[in-house]
């Protein structure tokens, strides 16, 4: 599983990187761009490498966060409780959440070393709203890992709302996690779960 969180980590950064075209860039010209470009930044990037927390958190912070729909990827790993959330505690759930999403890229950013990329063809209509975009992991000696995009087009460009790696969501792998602290404390439960585990990894990294 670290190394399922390590791939999305990468990926996650490259893809999300801050552009500013006078028009969307689609989603499958993106990844491949960004993706590209970031490669050459982390792999010079020597105190990323050496494990670097608090700048990773920093990078994160500017470059990848505002291109995901947290709302969406926190109703997704909700499931049916989202609808039982008030607005309230969908805020503190989608706070957490991304909390902890990005403590788990910071945690996993410095295992990239010499992969390499297959961008393949996207199969979507331009008119499309909802689309994935496919990236193979190529590394010498192993077998291509899959890297899945679920991507949506809103007003403000593409956002990523869920990712998956050799088939392995990286939102619905929390459903279950979440749909038994709710069933055994409640939503308000869940949450103080997910401010405690936040907590211990902030001060995992100081």
């Amino acid at each position: 599983m670290i190394r399922l969180f390590s791939a999305l980590l990468f990926f996650a950064v490259a893809l999300f990187a801050p552009h500013a075209p006078a028009e969307v860039t689609p989603p499958d010209e993106l990844v491949k761009t960004v993706t590209l470009e970031t490669l050459e930044i982390v792999s010079k990037d020597k105190d990323i490498q050496a494990g670097n927390v608090e700048k990773i958190i920093s990078l994160v912070d500017a470059k990848v966060l505002p291109h995901f729909n947290f709302d969406s990827m926190t109703a997704l790993a909700m499931g049916v409780n989202w609808r039982k959330a008030t607005p309230d505690q969908k805020a503190r759930l989608t706070k957490e959440f991304r909390t902890l999403l990005v403590r788990t890229y910071a945690s996993a950013i410095t295992s990239y070393r010499d992969e390499k990329f297959e961008f393949l063809p996207m199969r979507a209509k331009p008119t499309d709203t909802d689309v994935t975009v496919n990236v193979r992991v190529l590394k010498s000696g192993r077998q291509p890992v899959a890297i899945d995009y679920d991507m949506e087009k809103t007003g403000t460009g593409w956002k990523c709302y869920n990712m998956y790696v050799a088939g392995v969501s990286l939102v619905l792998n929390y459903r279950t996690e979440f749909a038994n602290e709710v069933r055994k404390s409640g939503i308000d439960g869940l949450i103080a779960v997910m401010e405690k585990k936040n907590k211990q990894l902030e001060a995992g990294t100081k």
